[in-house]
């Protein structure tokens, strides 16, 4: 549990000073990272993040590090437990997701799939 929270997700300083960064000039105090899986991608599932404005009725709400972080219900089954870092090396820069429920990934890095929920695997190039 973060702050009497539960943890379904985390993020790590780096993520957490990235989006800081990236928040500085808003004056929204209930902006925050949006994050959801859909179908999509070589191993059947996506990320997707996104700086949303507020929480809909549907998400999970957690505050890491003060940064809140937004996921819907059905998103959350997915993501249960990951941590998303911030990553900045030669070949580029950008959010990443360890998701300890993926078993299998894709070499772009962007898909996934759980042992429950194969989906359905498209090319790398989507």
């Amino acid at each position: 549990m973060i702050d009497g929270q539960p943890t379904f997700l985390s993020l790590t300083d780096a993520a957490a000073s990235k989006l800081r960064d990236l928040t500085r000039e808003e004056t929204n105090p209930d902006i925050g990272l949006r994050v959801y899986v859909y179908a999509g991608g070589c191993s059947g599932f996506r990320y997707g993040m996104m700086l949303e404005d507020a929480p809909t009725a549907d998400d999970q709400v957690l505050e890491s590090q003060g940064i809140k972080v937004y996921v819907d219900g059905r998103s959350v089954e997915y993501v249960k437990g990951s941590e998303i870092d911030y990553v900045d090396t030669l070949m580029g820069a950008g959010f990443t997701v360890n998701n300890p429920n993926a078993v299998s990934a894709c070499g772009c890095g962007s898909s996934f799939r759980t042992a429950d929920q194969a989906g359905t695997p498209h090319s790398c190039s989507h």
